[in-house]
């Protein structure tokens, strides 16, 4: 082997592994033809491409193929002149494939070097398609194998997918027609794509009747040369009943038998075989691959979408917390009304004028009285608060994704997926609840901290670590952009207070120190709660295993591929 066809048959190799990273798992437009399409060429890859480069000196392999009814097992059993093929009137006749070879190629068609999916039998009943029957003769030259293949018309689907593989790994097709089906349609694909290919294939016009032979060989051969097929050998095989020895007379078959028996003594004729066929399958490969590209950029386009949609959802989710955050709208309803007693007639607001100290005096004796219950309703009602507004948004994101994966490119199927791995409505409710706690539980860490001094220390004492934490909240909640009317002057209020009453223990600045973090930490565990939920969805088209650098890979193997086979052939 020269080194450009050393080079092809290395780029070949890496087309088959590239091939192997393909997936089209999203029920897009061009998806079903793209996954058949792939599978087409890893068999042809697999089944003769890859063997054949390796091993030109292998014997020729013949398929036998053709319509139903048309004669295909009774020509392989005339041209070996034994009864090795299953021939019936009951159809579809051929289900597992036969090979034929001589006893001295044995091992070249025991192995899996061609057809590797198609376990090795002999004797088989004819049953499968996942066998390949094979039997040795010695009225076969060797250096040649028939292989006698199901109709590629047949009723039965899989007779005619496995038809049309054994057809790409054929070096020779030796097509079988009959007088009666030569102009159907499905025949004339095949031999289309056989042009196409520049396969070397015979043509066998049997069961001819008796003074029409001229008419219908000059109609066949003019339809050949329409197609580009005219160098194509045509045999025409007549009407009879089989001999005494049960099969077609030697006369009909004869100049069949020479012709193949011409190509198997010829070392030199075999090799041009192999490499005429062999060339054009690969040229084949390269065009059908890269056919494969549009398919592949619409499932990296859907699932960059698809991302994008979880995306958006959950981004826009996390903002409006974050807005409601910043904005003072945690501070509606139940909270304002909790502290609606202790701002709203106004006394400690009028005592914020008389000096720090009497309010701070006021709200010590209000939390050692009725004050203190009332307190733990306010830090329950912002926990409360918070927790909905986190699962209410959360809930919203995912019903946001379900819709637009459902009616999109996703399918119902994809959101039945995910859906099955999100966390339940409960544990999500509960898992809200917790994340206010401990940020709750940060905001006291925050304020003895920064109560580290002993005056500091001393006023946090006399008011209550949790006094001083639920002020902080105020003061971190206390802006009034998100409320109207009432609300406002409430919440306006209750920020003069607790933020004066902060400012006396810790001074302006600690105070907007401790807002602000307390803020970006609520800010970041509202994002990572939400992250728990957008991670089915992510998961979901992770599993899909669309490898987006393969469609890159794939034009690149192909392109190197084609400027390969133009060095190999001289160009």
């Amino acid at each position: 082997m020269g080194r450009s066809a050393a080079e092809v048959a290395s780029l070949l190799e890496d087309l088959r592994q590239t091939l192997d990273r393909l997936g089209f798992p999203l029920d897009l437009p061009q998806s079903e033809d793209a996954r058949e399409e792939t599978v087409d060429l890893r068999h042809q890859l697999d089944d003769y491409i890859l063997p054949r480069y390796a091993s030109l000196d292998a014997p020729l392999l013949t398929v036998v193929g053709g319509s139903t009814g048309s004669g295909k097992s009774a020509l392989v059993n005339a041209l070996t002149q034994r009864n090795v093929a299953h021939s019936s009137a009951i159809r579809p006749t051929t289900r597992t494939p036969l090979l034929v070879h001589n006893t001295a190629d044995r091992a070249w068609f025991e192995g899996d070097r061609i057809l590797p999916e198609l376990a090795r039998v002999r004797g088989s009943a004819g049953g499968s398609h996942t066998e390949l029957e094979l039997a040795s003769v010695d009225t076969l030259p060797e250096g040649l194998a028939l292989l006698d293949s199901p109709d590629i018309d047949s009723i039965v689907e899989e007779n005619r997918r496995l038809a049309a593989q054994l057809l790409s790994a054929a070096d020779l097709w030796l097509f079988v027609t009959t007088a009666a089906r030569y102009a159907d349609a499905i025949p004339w694909a095949l031999l289309d794509e056989a042009a196409s290919r520049n396969i070397v294939i015979a043509i066998v016009l049997n069961r001819v009747p008796s003074g029409v032979g001229v008419e219908v060989r000059a109609d066949l051969s003019r339809r050949l040369e329409e197609r580009g097929l005219s160098h194509a050998p045509l045999f025409v095989i007549g009407e009879t009943d089989l001999g005494e020895d049960g099969f077609i007379p030697e006369a009909d078959v004869s100049h069949v038998r020479a012709w193949l028996e011409g190509l198997a003594h010829d070392s030199a004729a075999r090799t041009a075989v192999a490499r005429q066929t062999l060339g054009g399958a690969v040229d084949a490969v390269a065009i059908r691959g890269r056919g494969l590209l549009p398919a592949l950029d619409e499932q990296r386009s859907a699932l960059v979408t698809l991302a994008s949609q979880v995306d958006d959802a959950f981004a826009s989710a996390h903002s409006k917390v974050v807005s409601a955050v910043d904005d003072g709208s945690v501070l509606r309803g139940e909270v304002l009304a909790r502290w609606q007693d202790f701002v709203g007639t106004g006394e400690i607001l009028r005592q914020v004028e008389a000096g720090v100290g009497k309010i701070r005096d006021k709200i010590s004796s209000w939390f050692r009285g009725d004050g203190k219950a009332q307190a733990e309703q306010v830090e329950v009602a912002i926990e409360d608060g918070i927790a909905h507004m986190l699962v209410g948004e959360t809930e919203s994101a995912i019903a946001t994704v379900e819709r637009a994966w459902a009616r999109g490119l996703g399918g119902e199927r994809l959101v039945a997926n995910a859906a099955a791995r999100l966390r339940t409505p409960e544990d999500r409710r509960e898992a809200a609840t917790e994340l206010v706690r401990q940020w709750q539980a940060t905001l006291s860490a925050l304020i003895q901290e920064e109560g580290k001094d002993k005056r500091a220390s001393a006023r946090v004492l006399s008011l209550g670590l949790n006094t001083v934490a639920i002020a902080l909240m105020i003061v971190i909640f206390a802006s009034t952009a998100g409320l109207s009317g009432g609300e406002v002057v409430v919440a306006g209020g209750t920020a003069v207070v607790a933020q004066k009453l902060l400012e006396a223990i810790f001074g302006d600045e600690a105070v907007r120190r401790m807002a602000q973090s307390a803020l970006k930490d609520l800010h970041e565990r509202a994002g990572a709660f939400m992250v728990t939920d957008a991670e089915p969805f992510r998961s979901e088209l992770a599993t899909l295993g669309v490898d987006a650098s393969a469609g890159d890979d794939l034009a690149e193997v192909l392109a190197l591929l084609s400027a390969a086979r133009r060095e190999e052939n001289g160009q």
